[in-house]
């Protein structure tokens, strides 16, 4: 989107805890107040991008996308709840991975996952990743695979055009579960 829109587009990536959103423990238990945090599934991923965005604001969105790669892009799947393969990642990218390793032992960095998860669950109505909050404050929820590069413009555009002013526009879903044939390429 980036390439297609330049600065034009600003996304701001906040924190989602899919451990809250799933737990079975009550609404009084937060997964980003237990002790260890290395038992959530992803809770060591997002103080290190936190850590990240905190200390280098240009680097973030390359950890970020090198992240959701390392994760989702085929090459098997980075643990997300551990520090050893998020800083090596990080060191890949040239980050700086001294002050990673050490803002993962900051628990203060989990105070902004929850306030981002609070305000994405109980003002958005967020439930799953990734959600889409537009300017005009519309949420949506989107689940797709990544688009050919020459339709990302396009589909960004036709979702945007679609769902970003549309509040009456409630779910959109296919019939097939769980994807039609011929969707991933």
């Amino acid at each position: 989107m980036k390439r297609g829109y330049g600065q034009e587009i600003e996304v701001r990536w906040k924190q989602f805890q899919l451990d809250q959103i799933n737990s079975k423990h009550g609404p009084e238990w937060k997964v980003w107040e237990q002790p260890d945090h290395h038992q959530s599934r992803s809770l060591v991923a997002a103080m290190a991008g936190e850590s990240v965005r905190r200390s280098d604001p240009r680097g973030f969105e390359a950890f970020h996308l090198a992240l959701l790669k390392a994760r989702h892009g085929g090459n098997g799947r980075i643990a997300l709840n551990q520090g050893a393969p998020i800083i090596e990642l990080a060191g890949g990218i040239g980050l700086n991975t001294d002050r990673l390793a050490k803002d993962l032992q900051d628990r203060s960095l989990l105070e902004v996952v929850g306030r981002d998860h609070t305000e994405a669950a109980e003002k958005h109505g967020a439930f799953g990743t990734p959600t889409f909050i537009f300017e005009n404050g519309n949420a949506v929820y989107l689940k797709s695979f990544i688009p050919p590069e020459d339709e990302s413009v396009p589909f960004f555009e036709e979702f945007v055009s679609m769902m970003g002013g549309r509040s009456y526009i409630g779910e959109v879903k296919r019939p097939q579960p769980p994807w039609p044939k011929g969707a991933v390429r």
